[in-house]
């Protein structure tokens, strides 16, 4: 297994960032104007890689009953992201043909353009209609800065009484409202090809502790020709996604649920690290060090490798695929271990204050929250609709099965690679814990120092 060195590229890309946000942060409070809600943001996850320029759609808007233009910034650049927010678009487009818009795509892997240019436009007082981004915790970076559509569209449409309760929760900021949640994905998947099990004599069904996983992934090792599991380090949020699994696995959703709300248990976060360590040094490709998620999924379509852990974005790679059939060259399971479980990821549209173009704004709200909408992003994105009121024969037969594990699952830790488990200083603390110690060699103990010192300050 080669060694895993974290590039010249992504030290830069961190420091950039990081005095980007300190700066930005500094300026939002006294720039903002509005009775708004601030910002800061950091990498995230939930926007496929890539590296797509602006899609600029509408036209003139004369004649119409709309004034200004709709500008939306998002990450899907790529992939199941850019399929999903074409069609969410097209289908706005049927309702309001006659309202300018202009839908730019700011990608870049785990969505750092778009963080940066969202941060720099705030803090410029230049704010864009809205912009995809996570709801949870991850809004507190904003605070100061986001426009209450609490009245004008959560109680106009109903949407207290007809999203998931959870969502709606991680929408509010401060007694405000200034998101919409467009999509859930869960987290705890594994996915893997069935004809590499079966040549490597593996039952799936059986795999239900991490121990179990290493088990599988040594035999798939040691029988077959495949690489047991593509993993993606370009980004230090990978690693920290598929430890928050193994922890969950190991120790129980209360282990997690005490690490993210700072009263981590030491010898679980070492244990989970070691559990880590063991995959990534032994059963992953050699490049993984310089490889996005996309890549990764890639190597499964491919054969190349046995199996993925990722959020269920990537089902919505697969099936992009059209030689690559669930139950068919593709199947998956919950994470060993993590059975009954679903770990909670929300895509959201958020209003900026001061905004430019309030109604153009209202009306692109309310129509994010719609069932039309949701059905036709979610069905791409491989992510689930939030509304409670959803046909599941409107969804894949995939996606059907996971929006019944989203209303009927035991436990909903939210994720902390993706903005709603923990402060994003917090969550940016946790990556750089893994981008500093654990990109290769694996430094376990110096992981948990930092890791335990993130959640505890």
């Amino acid at each position: 297994m080669a060694e895993h060195g974290c590039s010249d590229e992504s030290v830069n890309r961190r420091k950039y960032l990081k005095a980007l946000s300190v700066g930005a942060a500094a300026g939002l409070a006294g720039c903002t104007g509005g009775g708004g809600s601030e910002t800061e943001a950091t990498e995230g996850g939930s926007g496929s890689d890539g590296s797509g320029g602006d899609t600029e759609t509408g036209g003139d808007s004369s004649g119409s009953t709309w004034d200004s233009q709709l500008e939306v910034l998002h990450g899907w650049a790529g992939g199941d992201g850019e399929a999903a927010v074409t069609a969410l678009i097209e289908a706005f487009e049927e309702e309001h043909p006659e309202m300018d818009t202009n839908f730019q795509a700011v990608g870049a892997s785990a969505n750092v353009n778009l963080n940066a240019t969202i941060l720099r436009r705030l803090a410029n007082n230049n704010p864009m209609s809205s912009f995809a981004n996570w709801p949870g915790k991850n809004l507190e970076r904003y605070s100061g800065a986001l426009m209450d559509l609490e009245a004008d569209v959560w109680d106009a449409e109903g949407f207290k009484d007809t999203m998931q309760s959870r969502a709606v929760e991680m929408c509010k900021l401060n007694d405000k409202m200034p998101a919409v949640p467009i999509g859930s994905h869960r987290m705890n998947n594994l996915f893997y090809n069935p004809a590499v099990f079966e040549e490597a004599g593996i039952d799936a069904s059986s795999l239900d502790s991490v121990d179990a996983l290493l088990d599988a992934l040594e035999t798939i090792d040691q029988n077959t020709d495949v690489t047991p599991m593509a993993q993606a380090m370009v980004a230090p949020w990978t690693n920290l996604q598929l430890w928050a699994q193994i922890l969950t696995s190991q120790s129980g959703v209360e282990a997690y649920t005490n690490f993210i709300e700072g009263n981590p248990d030491r010898a679980a976060v070492v244990e989970a690290l070691e559990a880590l360590k063991t995959i990534n040094e032994n059963y992953i490709t050699a490049d993984a060090s310089s490889i996005s998620f996309t890549t990764a999924g890639q190597k499964v379509i491919s054969g190349k490798a046995a199996t993925i852990h990722q959020g269920n974005w990537v089902y919505g790679m697969f099936r992009a695929d059209d030689s690559f059939n669930y139950k068919e060259q593709w199947d998956w399971i919950p994470f060993p271990g993590t059975e009954g479980i679903y770990f909670y990821h929300v895509d959201s549209i958020v209003a900026p204050s001061n905004n430019p173009s309030r109604e153009e704004t209202i009306a692109w709200q309310k129509f994010v929250g719609s069932k039309k909408a949701q059905i036709a992003f979610n069905n791409p994105k491989g992510s689930v609709p939030l509304r409670t009121d959803i046909d599941p024969s409107e969804l894949t037969d995939f996606l059907a099965m996971t929006y019944e594990d989203l209303t009927d699952s035991e436990a909903y830790p939210p994720t902390i690679a993706h903005g709603l488990a923990v402060t994003p200083k917090t969550m940016g603390a946790c990556k750089t814990a893994f981008g500093d110690n654990f990109m290769g060699p694996f430094k376990v103990e110096a992981t948990a120092d930092a890791l335990i010192e993130a959640v505890s300050e």
